[in-house]
């Protein structure tokens, strides 16, 4: 196998599992490793070689992709004791499409290098459905060879990819705002449709009103639909999730001394609803809080 066509994957949650299906079908060989391992049943089924530890998915030199919760996974398949890191060989190419901190990825790009191997972070927006059909949008960020030699793979997952230079950690900045642009909407969303049904006025027609004429974009329809529903389950992405993105983001900002008050509102949305037992919710339920404080 050359280092082009085999690709190793790590993580198959809701998003990973999609990726993998659709690199598959764009005709590379993959093997795939997941701490869950019955997560590894469905890519199995598609072609995809299962590995027993992380360092299991590698080709000598070849490329590895990560798509994991957080920084404290996507560490552990990296430096832990069978990690990645020093294991790609000399010109390894591991991609992070996971949602971290910009440092974690600057440390992580270090640690790459001094064993020679290379590091691109391509984190991605996108749900579960858009990795399906291979419409997610990637950030990518770091070295221009890097970045062409990924992009035969990230073509196959994405409608459009997008580039912040060569600091690792830019992309990563870039997704955790996009992120609280999302958390940020939908708290407008709750408190508006929360206004609308207080004077009497269906949820439901102030959505399609809204979502098709001034605010006439991806997450206002989907997004608004769900709150303007009050529907939260199943999640594509679940409150936890989003709880750890905005903290992520409000370190970034407090490193910059930059305050970001609405980011510091939406996070104590999110706080809220765990709190009142809606862990299994998506996290545009953190809107509903918005319902909660008008006694809806």
């Amino acid at each position: 196998m050359t280092e082009q066509s085999h690709i190793g994957f790590i993580g198959l949650g809701a998003m990973g599992e999609p990726m993998v299906r659709n690199v598959l079908a764009a005709g590379f060989s993959v093997t795939v490793y997941n701490r869950t391992s019955a997560r590894t049943e469905t890519a199995a089924a598609h072609g995809a070689e299962v590995a027993l530890h992380p360092a299991g998915v590698l080709a000598p030199g070849g490329i590895v992709l990560t798509m994991l919760a957080d920084d404290a996974a996507l560490q552990d398949v990296t430096l832990g004791d069978d990690g990645i890191c020093g294991k790609l060989g000399p010109g390894g190419l591991h991609i992070s499409l996971s949602t971290v901190a910009a440092e974690t990825s600057r440390e992580l790009a270090a640690y790459h290098a001094e064993s020679g191997e290379r590091f691109l972070t391509a984190p991605v927006f996108g749900r579960p459905d858009m990795a399906e059909v291979g419409q997610l949008n990637i950030c990518v960020a770091g070295n221009d060879e890097d970045k062409l030699r990924a992009r035969p793979v990230l073509e196959v997952m994405s409608s459009g990819i997008w580039d912040f230079g060569d600091d690792v950690g830019a992309a990563n900045i870039v997704k955790l705002s996009g992120n609280f642009m999302i958390a940020a909407a939908c708290e407008a969303m709750g408190e508006a449709f929360t206004l609308c049904e207080r004077h009497g006025i269906d949820r439901g027609a102030a959505h399609q009103l809204f979502s098709n004429t001034l605010f006439a974009s991806p997450v206002y329809k989907g997004y608004g639909a769900q709150i303007a529903a009050g529907e939260y389950q199943p999640a594509g992405f679940p409150m936890i999730l989003g709880l750890k993105d905005l903290t992520l983001a409000g370190e970034a900002a407090a490193a910059k001394q930059m305050p970001m008050p609405l980011a510091d509102l939406c996070r104590q949305r999110l706080t809220a609803g765990l709190a009142r037992g809606r862990a299994d919710w998506d996290w545009a339920g953190l809107a509903q809080s918005a319902s909660d404080d008008a006694g809806l």
